[in-house]
Order: C-alpha cells, then structure tokens, then sequence
C-alpha cells in the first residue's frame, strides 16, 4: 500500500475531527486520493475539481487545512470549554489525528499528478512547514480571543430562518471613521469593555434620530474590538421569536456576544414583545453572562403609540400604555442620539473634509455643507456631502 492509498484510509478513520470530511474543500481532496486508480479522465477530473475549489479560497492547502481543523468543533472542544477532566484515550485520539490532518496538509502536488500520470498541465498548490498539534494547543490556550467553530471565522453573524448564519462581508465601519456624538459613543464603549473583561455589562438602548449613527456605533465597535473576542449576532425583526434560542446556544461559548436589534419598534403587545420582555427582565429565559443585547430605534419607548390607542373598551387602558411603554426601561443604559445642531454638523463635515483630505477652503466648505443639509442636518447627511465632494474633485 503506497503512501496516497494510506493517507486515504487513515482520513477515514477520524473520530474527533470527523466532521472534516463534510468540509466541501477537504471532501474533494479526499475524493481525489481516492480516485487515483480509476480511469485517467476521472483522475484528471478530480485532481481540477479539488484544485478549482481550493484556489476559489487560497493557494496554500497547508493553510486551509490547519485552518478548518482549528475552527472545528468537537468532541473534545466541548469538553474542555465544560472544564471537564480529559481522558487519556480522548488526549491521545487527538494527538494522532492531528499528525493524520498534518499528513494531509503535506500532500504534494507533484506526487499527485505523479500518480495520475496526465503529460498535460494542470496547476499546482502550495504547502508549508506546519506542526498541527502545537498550533491546536495554543489556539486552545486563546479560545477566549478566537473562539471556536463559525464563530473564529468571523465577527458578524445573523439569524437566517432560526439558524445563525455568518455575515461573510461585514460593513467595514471603525470607530475612527465615526465623527461627533464622542460622549454617545463612550456610554457604549466603557459598557462593551465591562463584557470583554468579565465586569457586569448592561443592555443598551440606542435611540434618537435617523442618520445619526446608532447602528454605525454598534458595528464600529465590534469591528474594533473583535479581536479581544466580541462578537455580533443580529437579530432581524423577522426572527425575534427565535432570540431565545440563539442565546441558549451561547451559554457555553467562550467569546462575548452583542446580540444586535436594529430599529426595534412595537405597534401592539406581541410574542415578540413578552419574549424580549422576559429576557430583559432576566426571568427563566436570563442570557448568559457572555450576552449584552443592543438595540437601536427612532423612538425611546419602543412602541409606535397612535391617539387612537388611548381609546376604546379597555378598563384599565392607562396600564396597558405603561405596560407596552416599560420595555424600554428593562435596558439598564439609554443612550440619545438626535439631529446635531449647525455648529456640531459643521464641525463633523470639517472632520471628514480632512479624513477624505479634499482640499477646499473651510468657508466655502460651510457655505455648500448648509446647503446640502436643507432637509436636515446629520452625520449621515455630512458623510454624504463630503463623498459627494471626493467624487466631484475625482
């Protein structure tokens, strides 16, 4: 048995990493091991397929592996986040199949095509030196920065048909792109820093005014401290009734999670409502300790309140307006943002003038700014001035 024929048995045999070879990449790698001793059109066919998947992602197959066995999770990951006792057979299955997955990432392109014996071209990846069990301790050792799974892939996420899902082109947004509303955005800041360091972190409603850069806040500082181990989940208005079941599947993760609900209103009292409610409450459903919600809307009170609702049959209809209005309450920080006044706009529009580096006179930049913001004034409004200008001076 050669060395291809060995390698393809001994993938097989995986216990803890066996989800691996439902990994789309890996699946063809293995496919294309396996192939080597069918007819040359399908050992030409396999090795193109694997190559073709792979380079869509990277060049290097020592990379990608190492990378998906380090987000894997398993067996033994689940063990050691319980802080339960590892036993010697788990700890030494993991040692091996390791040095297995460290086999696979050395295969070489030229014993390959060696193999399938093809006299045409086809391309070759790439692999580099890498000792796999000692890379998988230490990310094991900075789970708490890096996570495991989905979740040390990526920073977004969003909830897809009651499924998190990752957000694979996040919105870029920093916090040094963000100008004005400093003391909004250091409430919000100082909170998320209390969660990353284990400190008592509050819920937090951002409210006020369209265009003033509640959301933007919210992104910007994910973007910014991810790499201390934050992460956003985002909770569309679609699938709030699943917010119970995102956060029972975080209570075990090691990472810290902003749970994001982004132009939160209510017209009525809803399930949606009670189950949001609950939470905030900290009832039976409490989120863990890792788990903050933030959530943004145009109105303090959350709920779209017409003159209308204050008539009609019902007794104690003036409770019933407190009891839809509280929800806003249960967050232990409220944060305002409203429309800046003429002063405050003209100071951003300087700010991005210089961060976009347009050369115009600061008078003439003042004079175009007010005119641009006849229908308001906004941070939103003063960026897309500014951008207007870049594209003009381009």
């Amino acid at each position: 048995m050669d060395k291809i024929e060995n390698l393809f048995l001994k993938i097989h045999s995986l216990v803890i990493f066996h989800d691996l070879l439902e990994d789309p990449v890996i699946k063809r790698a293995v496919f294309m091991l396996g192939s080597v001793h069918d007819d040359i059109h399908n050992r030409v066919k396999a090795y193109s397929s694997f190559a073709s998947m792979l380079f869509n992602r990277t060049t290097c197959w020592t990379d990608y592996v190492l990378r998906q066995t380090l987000a894997c999770e398993n067996s033994y990951i689940a063990r050691y986040l319980r802080n339960e006792a590892v036993d010697p057979v788990l700890e030494e299955c993991l040692r091996y199949e390791l040095s297995v997955l460290e086999e696979l990432s050395q295969i070489n392109a030229k014993d390959v095509k060696e193999k399938i014996g093809y006299q045409g071209y086809l391309p070759e990846w790439t692999i580099a030196k890498t000792d796999f069990f000692t890379s998988y301790k230490e990310r094991i050792d900075r789970i708490e920065k890096i996570g495991f799974g989905m979740y040390s892939l990526y920073r977004m996420f969003t909830v897809l048909e009651r499924t998190v899902v990752p957000v694979k082109r996040p919105d870029p947004i920093r916090l040094f792109d963000l100008k004005g509303y400093e003391n909004q955005r250091n409430i919000v800041i100082d909170n998320t820093l209390a969660l990353l360091k284990g400190k008592p972190a509050s819920n937090v409603l951002l409210y006020g005014d369209a265009g003033t850069g509640k959301s933007s806040t919210v992104k910007a500082i994910v973007n910014e401290y991810y790499h201390l181990g934050l992460r956003l989940i985002e909770i569309p208005k679609k699938q709030m009734e699943y917010l119970n079941e995102v956060i029972e599947g975080l209570y075990d993760n090691p990472l810290k999670f902003i749970l994001f609900i982004d132009d939160l209103s209510f017209f009525q009292e809803n399930d949606d409502f009670y189950a949001l409610k609950a939470i905030l409450e900290g009832t039976a459903y409490a989120k863990p300790d890792n788990v903050v919600i933030y959530a943004t809307g145009n109105r303090r009170h959350l709920i779209k309140e017409k003159f209308s609702d204050r008539e009609g049959d019902d007794v104690h209809r003036n409770e019933t307006i407190q009891e839809l209005t509280s929800l806003a309450a249960r967050f232990g920080i409220k944060v305002g943002f409203f429309r800046p006044n003429k002063e405050t706009y003209l100071r951003i529009v300087r700010e991005l003038k210089d961060q976009y580096k347009i050369d115009i006179d600061d008078e003439e930049l003042e004079i175009q700014a007010e005119r641009f913001a006849a229908n308001g004034r906004s941070p939103r409004v003063a960026r897309q001035f500014i951008e207007y200008l870049k594209s003009k001076a381009e």
